[in-house]
């Protein structure tokens, strides 16, 4: 059966998705207008659809796989289910108001919320055990307490600049940590197509974190080298025609490797070199 997936279809979130896929082994559209495109290779059918709509589609069992966001997954209430965070599009869910005093769910008793995300808010404040008034809005949420028609409002942050122009300040905890995910209705996730997906997707996500670090080290000063890159299992070590001398080669974090290459350089390694990786299975 032709697996079918759905795709962001407009967005910053929608790029990345694409991108991912790509370098997954995915074909993708050529073109932004259309809608459906088809990847014989693989035997997969992707829909690009509105991100908020994504997870009904999935929950229902229209669409056997998706990407969206975890705050649009929860939102929506739809029978789909996490399987795969793919480590972008992250930001948080957080209160704000122009109060800077305000700092817990007491100061949301009883008053007006408004957000775009009302089932995830009300989930929050059923949780909390807290009564207040949720006010849906589609858009602009930042205006609606200048505007009269809220308190508070809840909405999602990446980097709180919208909010710090509209004279909000974030307070009280984070409702949720959100990320792009690849979901999927229960059940279906037992595929071979599903699983196939899973793997890649995960190897993009892993490679992306990742880089290669290869060195050449003395053999009196291997040990504390290696302990300096342990690798997913161990390093690869292998000997050098310089008597004496290893050359050796492991997976490191990508945001550790100028502090890597300096410790390497500290102990004695030299010619250390960096290479990007593209895709891999672990």
């Amino acid at each position: 059966m032709t697996l079918r997936i759905a795709v962001p279809n407009k967005g910053s979130l929608s790029e990345s998705s694409i991108q991912m896929l790509k370098e997954a082994g995915y074909r993708q559209r050529g073109d932004v207008r259309d809608l459906v495109f088809i990847d014989p290779d693989n035997d997969v059918e992707f829909y690009y659809l509105r991100p908020r709509d994504i997870a009904i589609y999935v929950g229902s069992g229209e669409l056997e796989a998706g990407i969206t966001g975890r705050d649009l997954l929860i939102d929506s209430g739809a029978k789909a289910q996490e399987i795969l965070a793919l480590d972008f599009g992250k930001s948080s869910f957080r209160f704000a108001s122009p109060q800077a005093n305000e700092s817990s769910d007491l100061a949301l008793e009883g008053k007006r919320i408004a957000t775009a995300y009302p089932g995830l808010l009300a989930k929050y404040l059923q949780d909390k055990g807290i009564s207040a008034t949720i006010v849906r809005l589609d858009g602009a949420v930042e205006s609606a307490i200048r505007l009269g028609v809220a308190d508070v409002i809840a909405d999602v942050v990446s980097t709180g600049g919208t909010l710090r122009a509209a004279g909000l300040k974030i307070f009280g905890e984070t409702l949720l940590q959100s990320e792009a995910l690849l979901i999927s209705r229960s059940g279906f996730e037992d595929s071979e197509k599903i699983a196939t997906l899973i793997r890649r997707l995960n190897g993009v996500v892993i490679a992306r974190q990742y880089v290669l670090v290869d060195y050449d080290v003395s053999i009196d000063d291997l040990e504390k080298a290696c302990a300096i890159t342990p690798g997913i299992e161990s390093p690869t070590i292998s000997p050098l025609q310089r008597s004496g001398w290893s050359a050796v080669r492991a997976m490191v974090k990508k945001s550790d490797i100028n502090r890597i290459m300096d410790e390497l350089w500290s102990v004695g390694a030299r010619g250390i070199l960096v290479t990007d990786i593209h895709a891999c299975r672990l």
